[in-house]
């Protein structure tokens, strides 16, 4: 599995934050996935691939991370 750390937060590159919970694999696929949960509103549980987690995204003309770590819980 990956770096990602589980019971810390991450901020998006759009601002919000969230608590990644678990990282687990697909069960059809194998594929690794990051399941978190959002602190904002009604704070949804989410499943996201892990490549897509660890994606570069443009913001704003620059290339940046899709999440950033913020510190552990």
């Amino acid at each position: 599995m990956s770096k990602i750390k589980t019971n810390a937060i991450y901020r998006h590159f759009k601002g919000n934050e969230y608590l990644v919970l678990y990282l687990a694999r697909h069960s059809e696929t194998l594929e690794e996935m990051v399941v978190y949960q959002a602190l904002y509103r009604e704070r949804g549980i989410w499943v996201r691939p892990l490549s897509m987690w660890n994606e570069k995204v443009d913001a704003d003309g620059k290339s940046v991370e899709r999440f950033e770590y913020v510190r552990s819980e």
